[in-house]
């Protein structure tokens, strides 16, 4: 039989305000409070059928969200993990997410460790199992990130096919990666369907489900495998009523075809990888992406990728958003380092074990004798974490995505900045802020009404 795969890859950027934790209006998601919830009522909430058939990861911050705001999904969610896992040799459909949505390859080496870390630490809190694989944002990945996938004991991974060196993949076979460090250590990388995968998100491939079976039986004449992977906002929000086609697709249509419909971790099993591949780091090593023709250029620079926009418009604040974004961060890890060294034990020892506090406010205490040099100072240890949470958080991938730097998701990654400031003033630690806003101020808007960088952070910080 040939096996399928569909992975759906949910997630939304964290959208609280940093201060209360609570997410504003958002007029543009008119009629509905804010954009979660106008996507859990498009995709997430229609979806929980298709969960128990498909390949998923949703992001933790999602997933807190919808924790607390539509908990009769999130059970459906994590129900679909168990279901699958007892239907397929004990593999749940669930796989991990890197934490913050971050681009794992422009990320330092300390951060990128934590982005991992926590994002292992969130779905083992709540799936209650270790994950198998670990999903890129973006798909973004270079020597570096696959290898740290391997330390952490993945099993495998997901990437586009113009992710391997040289362009030539077979998307039907599984194949080995190993450690730069040359110690055959490996993990199984699977190359998703590109061309599968374009029809489902912007051809119109869901509009009948028996066409898109009938594309899955084309695909299965190359090999045994047909793998899709695609935005799970796909099945719902972005195509109505496409969550209806994929589950009669695959609860009908493709077992009548005769699809072993099943997961990437069941397929191992039974399909170990034979063929060894290197992947192509990208320009200047920084690595390559599912949606930037650049490599990462789309997180970084004026690539010539963007979304939506006016003719004529630029993204050349790009670069000046991360370069002043890194430059915060840089100055709050060296002042972290410094002002927790007197407090904690490992300071970012610490910051990686802190996602059990985030995760679980009743886990301080425990967290706090494990870390602590001076109980006395609790306070001030949390929110010298807390500083760094923000500042992970400013990385998150939809800061860069789209085509203006005056969009609420750019906004959203200044208010962590913010944050920082703020708590950098809070513990004393002589925040940056005059540099920081002069390197923003190099970041311009295409809408001149909106200003520059600085401008925009100061509306937002006031």
């Amino acid at each position: 039989m040939t096996a399928l795969v569909i992975h759906g890859h949910f997630y939304q950027p964290p959208r609280e305000n940093p201060w209360t934790g609570e997410v504003e209006t958002e007029p543009s998601a008119a009629p509905f409070h804010d954009w979660n919830e106008r996507i859990h009522a498009e995709c997430y909430a229609p979806n929980v059928d298709n969960y128990p058939l498909i390949s998923f990861n949703f992001g933790p911050t999602l997933l807190s969200w919808l924790a607390e705001h539509h908990a009769d999904t999130y059970q459906e969610i994590l129900r679909a993990d168990k279901e699958s896992a007892g239907a397929r040799g004990g593999h749940g459909n669930a796989i991990a997410q890197a934490y913050g949505h971050a681009i794992l390859p422009l990320c330092n080496e300390r951060d990128r460790l934590t982005q991992v870390v926590w994002g292992l630490a969130d779905f083992r809190f709540r799936f209650g199992r270790e994950a198998e694989a670990l999903w890129l944002p973006e798909t973004a990945a270079n020597d570096q990130v696959l290898s740290l996938l391997i330390e952490q004991g993945m099993r495998y991974v997901i990437l586009a096919p113009n992710q391997a060196k040289g362009g030539e993949v077979d998307s039907s076979k599984p194949y080995v990666f190993r450690h730069v460090d040359g110690s055959g250590r490996s993990l199984a990388v699977f190359f998703y369907n590109g061309p599968l995968a374009r029809a489902i998100a912007f051809e119109g491939a869901l509009a009948s489900s028996r066409g898109l079976v009938e594309r899955f039986i084309r695909a299965a004449r190359f090999g045994d495998l047909v793998n899709v992977a695609t935005d799970g906002e796909t099945y719902g929000h972005h195509f109505k009523f496409g969550d209806l086609g994929l589950a009669h697709a695959l609860r009908v249509e493709a077992k009548a075809a005769g699809f072993w419909i099943t997961n990437y971790a069941q397929y191992l099993d039974h399909h170990p990888p034979e063929l060894t591949v290197k992947i192509d780091n990208g320009p200047d090593g920084e690595g390559t992406s599912w949606s930037c023709a650049h490599g990462v250029g789309r997180w970084a620079r004026d690539c010539g990728c963007q979304t939506g926009g006016e003719p004529g418009w630029n993204q050349k604040w790009r670069r000046a958003l991360r370069a002043a974004l890194e430059y915060l961060r840089d100055d709050a890890a060296a002042k972290f380092e410094d002002a927790a060294g007197a407090l904690l034990r490992d300071p970012w020892a610490a910051r990686n074990d802190y996602i059990s506090v985030v995760l679980d406010p009743r886990e301080r205490e425990a967290f706090l004798t494990r870390h602590s040099l001076k109980a006395a100072e609790q306070s001030r240890v949390l929110n010298l974490l807390e500083m760094q949470r923000s500042a992970l958080l400013m990385f998150t991938s939809c800061g860069w995505f789209f085509s203006d730097l005056a969009g609420i998701e750019t906004i959203q990654v200044m208010r962590y900045a913010a944050r920082v400031i703020d708590l950098m003033d809070q513990l004393g630690l002589n925040p940056p802020r005059k540099r920081f806003l002069e390197m923003m101020s190099e970041a311009r808007s295409n809408r001149p009404e909106k200003g520059n960088g600085a401008d925009i952070y100061l509306r937002l910080s006031a």
